[in-house]
């Protein structure tokens, strides 16, 4: 992991769950790393030397799976001009390199999936979520 692991993990966390209290923060934390973890179709990888490597800033930027990365997103912009200035941020940083160093528990049971509540998104139909906090609902069966 590097730092540009930590920072775009940062990131992803204060533009996805900034509202959502240290809980929800650390939810969408997990499905990130569950993620990047599971080597799947929605992990992100880089490319070295020829060879696809996982990595967690590939999985958060990976098109169309983290809404705060979409261009047309009201945090997108936001994104861009976040520094350690912001407390909140700060803390998305800590919370970050605690994630990607292992030192954070699953508590979503393997989610790597969630939506906001105020949507219905076609891949959650006939889900069951796994865990919920906040306006946010979190899933483990999405293939």
């Amino acid at each position: 992991m590097n730092n540009r692991d930590i920072e775009i993990l940062a990131k992803t966390i204060y533009g996805e769950a900034r509202g959502e209290g240290e809980e929800g923060m650390e939810a969408v934390a997990c499905v990130v790393m569950n993620r990047y973890r599971a080597k799947k179709w929605f992990t992100g990888y880089r490319i070295e030397f020829g060879i696809k490597i996982p990595s967690v800033a590939e999985t958060c930027l990976k098109p169309k799976q983290f809404s705060c990365w979409n261009k047309n997103d009201v945090n997108y912009e936001l994104l861009q001009n976040l520094n350690e200035q912001n407390e909140l941020y700060l803390s998305c940083l800590q919370l970050a390199a605690k994630a990607i160093s292992g030192n954070l528990e699953d508590f979503t049971n393997n989610a790597t999936f969630y939506h906001n509540r105020s949507v219905s998104p076609s891949w959650a139909k006939h889900k069951s979520p796994c865990y919920e906090v906040g306006d946010h609902l979190f899933y483990n069966d999405v293939s």
